[in-house]
């Protein structure tokens, strides 16, 4: 199913539909400030093995995003965090960056890796965080592009609709997305590393 929402003023009755899906144990494809993402609710199991098998990972070596509304939520799954880290993602957040954090234990069984990590994406984008309110807590995150490749497809709600339909329950159209992946920032170590430079500047971190 191809649901059109607007960006900026989401349709509350797209938005239950949606949240209703998800709570359901369904896949969706949505929005970000970056790239159109793969989702589910990180609590429904089989949704979270059936994107695995949509990507072709093992979700034992694979390291999926959370996608949280704000950093409020980050005591719910990460481990506590310095000022100084704190200070550099309330900086550029929300914004087009993940952010790899320890874990603290309470994430669902299926994400523990180990590395005993999670990445943390807080998108500038309206429609996840009504998402994520919505439902009380993250959402998935996974891009709808191969990683060694971009395709143009990935832009286009349109086009990824076509490609994804028989595999995903619902796919939201908000218009044009970016090929252009966020830039990744490892603090698991309590230093700063860049492990890949997207969207997001890193000169902002510092």
């Amino acid at each position: 199913m191809l649901v059109k929402i607007h960006p900026d003023n989401p349709n509350p009755r797209g938005i239950a539909q949606i949240v209703e899906c998800l709570k359901d144990g369904g896949i969706i494809i949505y929005p970000t400030d970056t790239i159109y993402g793969i989702g589910c609710d990180i609590f429904q199991q089989k949704a979270v093995e059936r994107i695995a098998k949509i990507k072709n990972v093992d979700l034992k070596k694979q390291n999926f995003s959370f996608i949280c509304s704000d950093l409020s939520q980050l005591s719910d799954y990460t481990l506590p965090i310095s000022r100084n880290t704190y200070k550099s993602m309330k900086r550029v957040l929300p914004g087009p960056y993940t952010f790899i954090l320890k874990t603290n234990g309470s994430i669902p069984k299926l994400f523990k890796t180990k590395k005993k990590t999670v990445g943390i994406r807080i998108p500038n984008h309206n429609i996840p965080q009504v998402l994520v309110n919505e439902i009380g807590n993250p959402i998935l995150s996974t891009s709808v592009h191969d990683e060694d490749t971009i395709m143009e497809y990935s832009t286009d709600p349109e086009l990824i609709y076509e490609r994804y339909s028989n595999k995903v329950d619902i796919v939201i159209d908000a218009g044009i997305g970016s090929l252009i992946p966020s830039t990744v920032v490892d603090y698991s170590s309590g230093k700063l590393e860049i492990i890949r430079e997207g969207l997001g500047k890193t000169d902002e971190l510092f």
